[in-house]
């Protein structure tokens, strides 16, 4: 009978081995609480290997806090404990732990260095990144390729190109990466001469140069080059099916993806929404009923592309026919009755949601926020909000300002904005915009200087509410000033919006002839209704009449013009007794079928939204209304040039 034997050293050995694994798996099941302390687990027993071991495995699946928890009760460390939480920080995109790790390691290698290079670089922190490989003592290729990966992805393709030329040894990714970063910008000769220098290319760099076409809309030179590839994968198949998708070439699209030799349901998915877009449902619907497999981010797509064509109908017949939803899925339905004025759909459906497993998130509150009437229907959503969690969202407080101010309440508004706990630029610019709707004029230019003092730079929206305060305020000098500072300070470039608002400070201020030069100067493409018909209105109230009828003229040329520019010019004829000339402008806007769209003033009283259009007698209340307008409010506006229409409307 044969016994192994165990020497009394060797056992103890094994013993403790076994001991130390067991107390190390029993340390990272408890959940750090402040009783850990106490726990009498004999840690010298557990050597580092081991350790970094079960740390590793804790960082394979992701598990920040056990993972933290572990390193810090570890008694000793080294360089490998370091660069496994460092990774694990960096996988799960907390690059703040990451580097303050980075800064108390001992030692460094050009692994941990790489690494946490990549993390900057990722984060589009160049500086630092640069900094870090400027102090590395040791690089290798990886070092090089991460920091000219940043600098084209930042747009940086002079820093990338001086980098790449200094590279001792380069490999098929560092060439990709360059050939990638010029293509992106929207230098092809130089991506291409860059390509056909390449060594060796492999199926990444080829897609990466069909690609940089396929963005530059130069789709024949990229299938020319997609039909040299010697060997193409998925992504380069899709790159060029989108490619003839986005220029609208259907018919091409759809040979290419029959003859593909396998696809996935990117692919499908792809293709079906592609030819949604071009106006090919039918084909759509087709295609999409042939995918084999059809996850719930296919369903989403094919929901998106229904509302963005204004097919509501489709979007409630394939909302109504998915296996499984998700919050995606109620926000694509959702949005898209809102986009397409289907309000009460869309109320249906978030109450339908509020039922369901699926839970709203901040996206879904803004939509449904967006789609409000009135103060109430915006408070009883903030409340919502504020109950789920997402009050402070920076986003949904955005929304939450512009909503109040376009309700009516303006007081809200300036909460919701003052509650925000991280202010971007879209916040100063609904405040703002808010101001100047409400006629708070110094207001919008006081959060404006704010606004500038935090560091934020303004953007084209914030500037239209700034010169439109300006301009109800007859601050001239201001307006000029602030006007003159988009293009010089700001690097913004002047849009029609803001001609408008620039003529209509000048007319306020009857500097009709310094508007008209204005407009006589601006750019051509610019010259639209609103432009126009600020200069018209100018010219209207100062009797300005031959340039108002010159203008007036070029207005009702413009194709898109509305019924506003016909009304003025008119009205303009009209008040200097030249009858033809507003009857022949009334003739015109006939013929036209261009109908003059009545008047809506809206009333809140309590939870109901109540609306008038001129003239109007539909309400219920009709006869109350106008006995209150005859006894109590007509009385007190005796001074007002338009009690003889309201008195005409009554009677």
């Amino acid at each position: 009978m044969n016994t192994r034997y165990s020497p009394p050293l060797a056992l103890a050995r094994r013993r403790r081995r076994r001991r130390s694994h067991l107390h190390l798996h029993l340390l990272t099941l408890i959940q750090p609480k402040p009783t850990i302390r106490h726990v009498h687990t004999d840690l010298s027993l557990i050597n580092v290997r081991t350790f970094n071991q079960r740390l590793s495995s804790l960082c394979r699946q992701r598990n920040v806090e056990q993972a933290r928890f572990l390193f810090d009760q570890m008694p000793q460390k080294d360089l490998v404990t370091h660069s496994t939480m460092i990774n694990l920080y960096l996988k799960t995109n907390n690059l703040p732990q990451a580097l303050s790790l980075f800064a108390r390691l001992p030692e460094r290698n050009v692994v941990v260095d790489s690494a946490v290079l990549d993390g900057l670089s990722k984060a589009c922190r160049l500086p630092e990144a640069r900094q870090l490989f400027d102090r590395m003592p040791e690089r290798n290729v990886y070092s090089w390729t991460i920091l000219v990966s940043g600098y084209c992805r930042t747009g940086e393709v002079g820093q990338a190109r001086e980098l790449f030329d200094r590279m001792p040894v380069r490999n098929a990714y560092s060439w990709t990466a360059m050939v990638l970063g010029y293509a992106r910008s929207g230098m092809l000769g130089e991506a291409r001469e860059l390509f056909d220098r390449m060594p060796e290319k492999n199926v990444v760099s080829w897609t990466a140069m069909v690609r940089g076409y396929v963005e530059c809309g130069r789709v024949g030179e990229a299938r020319e080059l997609f039909n040299r590839m010697g060997h193409r994968n998925l992504y380069s198949w899709n790159v060029m099916i989108l490619g003839y998708l986005e220029e609208g070439r259907v018919g091409e699209a759809v040979e290419l993806f029959e003859s593909m030799p396998e696809r996935n349901v990117v692919t499908w998915t792809s293709m079906v929404t592609g030819l949604a877009r071009s106006g090919e449902m039918g084909k759509a619907r087709e295609l999409f009923g042939r995918m084999p497999v059809k996850d719930v981010a296919a369903w989403n797509a094919m929901i998106v592309v229904c509302a963005e064509e204004g097919l509501v109908n489709e979007v409630r017949e394939l909302f109504d026919l998915m296996p499984e939803r998700n919050v995606v899925s109620w926000n694509a339905a959702i949005g898209g009755n809102v986009r397409n004025g289907f309000r009460e759909e869309a109320s249906r459906l978030f109450i339908e949601m509020l039922r369901s497993p699926s839970k709203p998130n901040e996206a879904t509150l803004t939509t449904v926020l967006v789609a409000a009437e009135s103060t109430f229907e915006v408070t009883e959503i903030h409340g919502l909000a504020t109950l789920l969690g997402f009050g402070s969202d920076t986003s949904f407080g955005n929304a939450l300002v512009t909503m109040y101010s376009r309700t009516g309440d303006l007081g809200s508004a300036r909460l919701a904005f003052e509650e925000l706990m991280v202010k971007d630029v879209v916040s100063w610019t609904s405040i703002i915009q808010a101001y100047s709707y409400h006629g708070c004029c110094a207001f919008a230019l006081q959060a404006f200087a704010r606004m500038l003092r935090c560091g934020a730079k303004p953007d084209g929206v914030a500037m239209v509410g700034v010169l439109s305060a300006c301009s109800h305020a007859g601050l001239v000098s201001k307006g000029r000033k602030v006007f003159e500072s988009m293009s010089r300070v700001y690097g913004l470039e002047p849009q029609a919006e803001h001609y408008a608002c620039l003529v209509d400070l000048l007319g306020r201020a009857g500097l009709v002839t310094e508007a008209e030069g204005v407009v006589r100067t601006m750019p051509s493409s610019k010259r639209d209704e609103c432009v126009l018909g600020a200069l018209l209105g100018a010219c209207r109230v100062h009797d300005k009449i031959e340039a108002a009828g010159e203008v007036g003229e070029e207005l009702i040329k413009l194709e898109q013009a509305g019924s506003g520019g016909y009304v003025l010019l008119a009205n303009a004829y009209a008040s200097r007794g030249r009858w033809s000339d507003a009857a022949r402008v009334r003739k015109t806007m006939k013929e036209k079928g261009v109908e003059k769209v009545p008047g809506v003033s809206s009333i809140e009283v309590g939870t109901r939204r109540h609306s008038f259009y001129v003239g109007d007698r539909s309400h219920p209340r009709v006869l109350e209304i106008y006995v209150m307008l005859d006894e109590v409010l007509l009385p007190h506006m005796k001074d007002v040039k338009l009690l003889q229409s309201f008195q005409s409307v009554h009677t």
